[in-house]
């Protein structure tokens, strides 16, 4: 564990990071009083196609006028 001040972390910020981000942990401090760590975020898996195969059917054709009963609801109309 690496503790810093506020006013050393702020200069050397950047390797601060790269040792957070190879797993040291890091304290930064007002004075001699820890007061935040510095880790590294979780990168989540981000997954292409999560709902592939699970959609069916055309759905509506958003480029197809709407049925005039169905504009009036959209529209307050009568």
């Amino acid at each position: 564990m690496q503790q810093v001040t506020i006013h050393a972390a702020k200069t050397n910020l950047s390797k601060l990071i790269e040792a957070a981000l190879s797993g040291e942990e890091i304290i930064i401090a007002n004075g001699s009083r820890p007061v935040v760590r510095l880790v590294p975020v979780r990168q989540g898996a981000f997954k292409m196609g999560l709902l592939k195969g699970m959609l069916t059917g055309p759905g509506p054709d958003f480029l197809q006028p709407m049925a005039e009963d169905e504009r009036d609801l959209w529209e307050g109309g009568p």
